[in-house]
């Protein structure tokens, strides 16, 4: 995931906003206890997602991959007063230390978190959405896009996490592997989709961010 040397990337994260003891402590807590820490937003891709939601004031996040509820309390710093945040996942193992997190961090009023298989629960949620973000597996990135575009309000955004795939999209002369593939698969999808603009930031693993036209 590091595609700037280390020296840029501290620089730049001493020069954000830093990130909130309460987050600094769930950051800790993912790395000492919970399996493949690296899948957590962390510090500078947290204050992005943050930004993003102070620029818009969304009314309605619905957020495909929660994790241990890192990105879900960033982007739920930006709703509006009477925003709502609905996150999915299927890992019921950490579904209390989430639940505590958002707890803690005065949200639970602002967070609907639910656990199963997001490609079951996306068709029975209601949009419109401000906002999507898509940070699950990424062999149903795409279906992810197309189950959700259609529930995005038009000038509403998609953020979809690890579009670079730790450089995988560029080594194309390597045996690709499934994951890299669906990634390409999107990429190539979503820049082709006359109904969307996008723009695909370098930022940690890569942010795809797109727009919805029409």
């Amino acid at each position: 995931m590091e595609f700037i040397p280390e020296d840029i990337q501290q620089y730049v994260e001493e020069h954000s906003d830093q990130e909130s003891a309460l987050l600094s402590k769930l950051n800790r807590e993912t790395h000492q206890k919970v399996l493949m820490p690296r899948m957590l937003s962390g510090h500078l891709q947290g204050r992005v997602l943050s930004m993003i939601t102070h620029m818009m004031r969304p009314q309605r996040i619905l957020e495909i991959g929660t994790y241990t509820g890192y990105s879900a309390i960033c982007l739920a710093e930006g709703l509006a007063e009477d925003g709502v945040l609905i996150t999915l996942d299927k890992n019921e193992e950490v579904e209390e230390m989430v639940r505590g997190y958002f707890n803690e961090a005065g949200l639970t009023d602002k967070i609907d978190y639910r656990i199963g298989d997001a490609m079951s629960l996306i068709p029975d949620i209601e949009g419109p959405f401000d906002l999507v973000f898509i940070d699950a597996d990424k062999k149903n990135y795409l279906n992810y896009f197309n189950l959700v575009l259609e529930k995005v309000r038009i000038g509403g955004f998609i953020i979809a996490d690890n579009v670079l795939w730790s450089g995988k999209v560029v080594q194309t002369a390597k045996k690709i592997d499934t994951d890299t593939q669906a990634i390409l698969d999107f990429n190539r999808s979503v820049q082709d989709d006359d109904r969307v603009e996008n723009v695909l930031l370098p930022i940690r693993d890569g942010l795809m961010v797109v727009r919805r036209k029409q």
